[in-house]
């Protein structure tokens, strides 16, 4: 087995130079460990992950996980609805920054940070930095043919320069890619991969990622003229629209999983989304306001 550390377990030698062995009873066989084990996530986490024998979490393991993920799930609903619907244009950021912050939280206590990528950093930025240029590189090209400029009009960017940097260094960094990225990214794939593994805890977590895209793509037809050329107008386009929100974001959330753990760090995805989405927008101001 290999947990979440990254270390080797395929004993309960193994297990013992991790923690304290002989402080638990009846400890016979790695079997035993999940239901004995309170306390050690790391060791848990990484039995349920590498282990099909071993089902995790039983007992007080199982009733912590249906917590956290609950918590963590019912915390990200009500940020959604608040900052989509409720608060003010300058609550933005303040508040997806502390829902970030309770996000880490329950993700550190409930499988620790290494396994939701917070660690290896040089990696992860040296991924995140590679990424961030062919980024640039595709959307430059991309701006310079036709049928993809009209698709960076958007009748939400015609602002000064302060708003656009208050768009592209503040509110897509700190806003949008820090909330998304900690919970879509590290904490619900990592406490999902406790249960179902890295692949499908994966897929479950970008499924939501396409999920939280629902109410911003309510109004997409509005203020993106070609998303309002090719889903037309009334109900069903809007319907249409949010699928193709939903369907893009939950790829491109698949993608960016695929990112953290090839790259082994969080940081990674997190600059290749400031890239994507604050490149995006410094392309759609350029067209916007330009003559």
């Amino acid at each position: 087995a290999v947990l979440a550390t990254g270390t080797d377990v395929s004993s309960l030698a193994d297990v013992s130079s991790l923690i304290d062995v002989s402080s638990l009873s009846d400890v016979s066989s790695l079997a035993d460990v999940p239901s004995l084990i309170d306390g050690y996530p790391g060791v848990v986490n990484g039995l349920a992950a590498s282990r099909p024998d071993v089902t995790l979490p039983y007992g007080s393991q199982r009733r912590r996980w249906d917590r956290s993920v609950g918590g963590a799930l019912l915390l990200l609903g009500v940020a959604n609805v608040m900052s989509n619907r409720v608060l003010p244009g300058w609550a933005y950021v303040p508040w997806n920054v502390s829902v970030a912050v309770a996000l880490c939280g329950l993700g550190w206590k409930a499988v620790g940070p290494a396994a939701m990528g917070w660690q290896q950093w040089r990696r992860g930025v040296a991924w995140g930095m590679a990424l961030m240029v062919l980024t640039g590189i595709a959307m430059a090209t991309a701006v310079l043919m036709p049928v993809f400029n009209n698709l960076f009009h958007d009748r939400r960017v015609h602002d000064g320069v302060g708003v656009l940097l208050y768009q592209t260094v503040v509110r897509i960094p700190l806003g949008t890619v820090l909330l998304e990225e900690v919970a879509f990214r590290s904490v619900l794939p990592a406490m999902f991969a406790t249960r179902w593994g890295v692949v499908r805890g994966s897929v479950a977590a970008s499924l939501l990622f396409g999920v939280w895209h629902v109410l911003p793509a309510l109004t997409l037809n509005r203020v993106n003229p070609v998303a309002g050329d090719v889903f037309g107008s009334g109900a069903g386009s809007v319907v249409a629209a949010v699928v193709f929100a939903v369907v893009g974001t939950f790829l491109a959330g698949l993608w960016w999983c695929w990112i953290r753990y090839r790259a082994r760090s969080i940081a990674a995805t997190m600059i290749a989304h400031v890239a994507t989405n604050s490149i995006g927008y410094l392309i759609a101001w350029i067209v916007s306001t330009r003559p």
